[in-house]
Parts: C-alpha cells; sequence; structure tokens
C-alpha cells in the first residue's frame, strides 16, 4: 500500500535519482549510459514521429502504469460518476418541481456563481499549499452536501430554492478543488505523459456519462431522487478514499500576498498568447456548448414528449462518443492536437444545428455520438495543451482562470434558458450551434500556430 504520509518525489527528480543511480563497473567507475535525455527532450524526440497504430493503441493507458496516478484517476472516476448521477437527477427534479426552464437554467448555474468569484483564489492556494489535501476537502465536502440533499428530499421540503443553494455551495468548493486536481497531474505523471494522462482524464469523465446517467435515471424513475443522492454521496466518499494513497505534494513555491500572486498569474496570462487562445476556446465551449446539457431534461419531455430513463439513455450515448474520442486522443499522443481541438470544435457545433433540425428520439441519440466525439477532443486537448504550455509555478492560478470559464456558464444557460420557454428549445439551441461554428471558424483561420501546434 502507498505511503500518503511520504513526500512527493515528481517523475524529473526520479529520472535524477536513477541516473545517479547507474551501475558501477568493476574498477569502480560509474557506468555512463549511452544516451542520457531529459524527460522533455525524450518525449519531443519521440513525439516528433509517428508510432505504428499498433504501437500507439498499446500506449492507450499508459499513464495508468504510474500508481499514483492511477490512484488520482480511480478517485476522479467515482467523483465524476457522481457528478454525472447528480446532473441528471437534480436537473430532472428542478423541471418535476417547477416545469420552468428558466428555474432549471437558473439552479444549474447557481454552480456556477462561486466557480467564477472564487477559482482565482483556489489556483492561488492550489500553487502554495499541498494540492493532495485541498482535492480531499473538496471530496469530503461533496460526500456531506449530496447527503443532505437526499435527507431533505426524504423529509418532503425540498425545494429548488435548497437545490439553489446546495449548488452554490457545491460549486465554492469546486472552485478550490478542481484547480489543485488539474495542476497536480504533471507532478504526477511528467510532461511527457501529460497528453496521455488527460486523455484518460476524459476518458474517465466519459466513460462515467455512458454509465452514470443512465443509472441515475432508472434510480430516479424507481426507487426516488433521494436514493440517487444517497448514491452520489457514497461516490463522493469513495474517491476520498482512493486520493489518500497518493502521496503529499508539499508546499508550492509561490509565498508572496494572495491577491499578488493573483496578479502575476493573470499578467502571465497576458503575455502567454497561446494559452490566451486556448483559455479563450474554453470560454466558447462554456457558452455555446454546455447550455444543451444543463437543458436536455427540456428537450426530453417538450419534444420527445419521454421520462427521465431516456432522458439517462441520451447522456449516455453522447458517453459512449466522449469515450470513443478520449481513448483515440489518448492512443495517437502528441499528433496534430491544435487542429484535431479545433475539429472537436466544428463537431459540437454541427451537432447543435442538427439536433434543433431533427426533433426525432432517434435521430437525436445518433447526433448525440457526433456530439461527444467533438466534446473529447475539446476537453482532454484543451486542458493538456493549456498546461504544457504553462510553468508548473502558475499552473494552479492558470488552470483556475481556466475553470472560471464555467463560472461564465450563466451568459450561456440562462439566455438559453429564457429564449427556450418563449421560442421553444429547438431554436435555441440551434442558434448556440451557429454561434460554435462562427468561433471556430475564426479561429481555423486566424491561428497558424495552434493549426500547426503537434
Amino acid at each position: 500500500m502507498t505511503d500518503s504520509s511520504r513526500d512527493f518525489t515528481s517523475p524529473d527528480d526520479a529520472d535524477r535519482a536513477t541516473i545517479s543511480a547507474a551501475p558501477v563497473s568493476r574498477n569502480g567507475a560509474q557506468a555512463v549510459p549511452a544516451v542520457i535525455e531529459p524527460p522533455d527532450t525524450a518525449a519531443a524526440t519521440a513525439s516528433s514521429q509517428t508510432p505504428p497504430p499498433t504501437a500507439a493503441w498499446r500506449q492507450t493507458f499508459s499513464s495508468l502504469s504510474n500508481h499514483n496516478f492511477l490512484f488520482l484517476w480511480l478517485g476522479m472516476l467515482a467523483l465524476m460518476a457522481g457528478m454525472q448521477m447528480q446532473m441528471l437527477a437534480r436537473s430532472y427534479l428542478v423541471f418535476d418541481l417547477t416545469g420552468s426552464a428558466a428555474l432549471l437554467g437558473i439552479v444549474n448555474a447557481g454552480m456556477a456563481i462561486p466557480i467564477l468569484g472564487l477559482s482565482l483564489f483556489g489556483g492561488a492556494f492550489a500553487d502554495r499549499i499541498d494540492r493532495k489535501r485541498i482535492i480531499q476537502m473538496g471530496q469530503a465536502g461533496s460526500m456531506v452536501i449530496s447527503l443532505a440533499v437526499a435527507l431533505i428530499i426524504i423529509s418532503g421540503n425540498i425545494t429548488w430554492q435548497f437545490l439553489f443553494v446546495a449548488s452554490i455551495v457545491q460549486g465554492a468548493m469546486f472552485s478550490f478543488m478542481m484547480p489543485a486536481r488539474q495542476a497536480i497531474i504533471p507532478q504526477l505523471v511528467g510532461k511527457e505523459k501529460l497528453s496521455n494522462a488527460m486523455a484518460l482524464n476524459a476518458a474517465a469523465m466519459s466513460s462515467m456519462t455512458l454509465i452514470a446517467p443512465g443509472i441515475a435515471g432508472v434510480l430516479y424513475a424507481f426507487a426516488g431522487p433521494h436514493n440517487v443522492y444517497f448514491v452520489i454521496s457514497a461516490l463522493a466518499g469513495i474517491s476520498f478514499i482512493f486520493t489518500s494513497f497518493i502521496p503529499k505534494t508539499g508546499a508550492g513555491k509561490s509565498k508572496g500576498p494572495m491577491t499578488k500572486e493573483i496578479i502575476a498569474g493573470l499578467v502571465y496570462i497576458r503575455n502567454s498568447h497561446m494559452v490566451l487562445v486556448l483559455l479563450v476556446m474554453g470560454l466558447a465551449t462554456t457558452l455555446f456548448a454546455m447550455p444543451f446539457r444543463m437543458l436536455l431534461p427540456v428537450f426530453v419531455v417538450d419534444v420527445y414528449h419521454l421520462g427521465p430513463e431516456s432522458m439517462g439513455l441520451l447522456t449516455a450515448v453522447m458517453g459512449g462518443g466522449s469515450l470513443v474520442g478520449a481513448l483515440f486522443i489518448a492512443a495517437i499522443g502528441n499528433w496534430r492536437r491544435g487542429m484535431l481541438l479545433i475539429l472537436g470544435s466544428f463537431a459540437s457545433g454541427i451537432a447543435l444545428v442538427l439536433l434543433a433540425i431533427f426533433p426525432i428520439y432517434l435521430a437525436a441519440a445518433a447526433i448525440m455520438i457526433l456530439l461527444g466525439l467533438g466534446d473529447a477532443g475539446r476537453r482532454s486537448l484543451n486542458q493538456s495543451l493549456i498546461m504544457e504550455e504553462v510553468e508548473d509555478q502558475y499552473r494552479g492560478r492558470v488552470m483556475s482562470v481556466f475553470m472560471m470559464n464555467f463560472g461564465l456558464m450563466p451568459l450561456g444557460v440562462l439566455p438559453t434558458g429564457l429564449l427556450a420557454d418563449y421560442v421553444g428549445p429547438q431554436p435555441a439551441i440551434g442558434l448556440l450551434g451557429v454561434l460554435m461554428l462562427i468561433t471556430a471558424t475564426i479561429v481555423i483561420l486566424t491561428q497558424k500556430r495552434l493549426r500547426q501546434l503537434h
């Protein structure tokens, strides 16, 4: 069992230790390796060559051979399962209670409010204190909140206002947990495995999108929403246990006043053109692609005239597309990732337009595969490219700005919910698809370096 109290040793430190402990020859001299490449140099050399398909697929799960990352990944898998179940249960419960697409958008946007206001502080904390501790505090908080919601539902006093408050509290915890979780990954696997690790993260999220909503939909329909929330709470507890097995990362290098460190992070982003472009692409996803997920109950009830189990199936199909896309990204390594990121945005925009055109459930199920493929490309590639561009001492703060994109989600969700109430969900989602396509077109025409990025 891994000793969770030991100090953290980065992959780069481990490589140096291996070199210093090289075999000693019989005459007492240290044997010199034929070639010693730094991890980043070796990665660059490897990434410049395109491996055969069979070799690429063998490397798909290579990051999981790192036991520390494996425990982090398993904890994330459990937490993401709970989040996907909660997304369905909360959305459907609010729509059951109110019948309003606008209120559904407001409750789902509640989580985004503290993310917008607190993420910069969460990133600064991630760059100055033990990241493992921050992650576990967020996991424990998620467990308590989900348990509280389940008990309130049983009492018969559940309201959309309470769900809104719970969403805000959970968003506050995620503001600190998510930058720390993203920033710890390069410490665990090193830069040479970062793209693979991020793709496996996306694959885990996609697999839970494939499995968890279907389970939540069936549980909601046959056992009630309170039992869904009990399961969500248990999954958060499991994630806490898995995370306890990874080592402490120790305090970060950031030691100055909090506000000064936040400003330094923002200046760093302003001076890094590629990081800025990637963050803007993440913002476009938040504004134009994410609202559909939050308003999916409206489509299921008002357009397809079906129930929660059908919503779970649609979400699961999208998760299947995301899983295939994420595994593809994990397998190909560092190959044309900039162009694939842009193509993922095009795929999402096209899928949203098609959903608006075809008000048929079976057609929606097929279109969800395309939406999932685009989602996987954007999610894993966007984050891995950002973290590769950023120095470790700034990663927490930069990823906190990336997290703020989700805090801006109300700018997409609320107007879309209001528009859906007045003109119907199909025109509202179709408009988002068109805006997504316009954004992707501007990027592909103006960002040559991103197009050529490997």
